[in-house]
């Protein structure tokens, strides 16, 4: 039994993996400081955990949330400019979302 490798088509598929990686990282980034000049930072609360190694004090929390909309406020940005870079951010996340769905698609479908 031999068993033939077909590199090309390994080629492909790893150029495709780190292509549509890279696409993906990309667009959240870009769209998470889109979203930051917007100001409109995203402040996430933590989970509690039985497990867990370090939880975010109460105190940490209100300090995080104040420094978020002191941020906000100090923005140079006009409320066109604001705009626009939230629908950057927007566009952005749609676009990343668009490269996870087409290459789910592409897995199922081109097989």
């Amino acid at each position: 039994m031999v068993i033939e490798i077909n590199w090309i088509a390994f080629l492909q598929v790893a150029v495709a993996a780190l292509l549509g990686a890279v696409a993906i990282v990309s667009f959240y980034a870009l769209g998470l400081r889109m979203l930051v000049r917007a100001g409109r930072v995203p402040l996430v609360t933590p989970a509690e955990f039985t497990d867990a190694i370090t939880v975010i004090s109460e105190k940490e929390l209100r300090r995080a949330e104040k420094q978020a909309a002191k941020a906000a406020k100090k923005s140079p940005l006009t409320d066109a400019q604001k705009t626009l870079a939230l629908v950057a951010a927007y566009g952005c996340f749609i676009l990343c979302g668009l490269a996870v769905i087409g290459g789910i698609l592409l897995i199922v479908i081109g097989h």
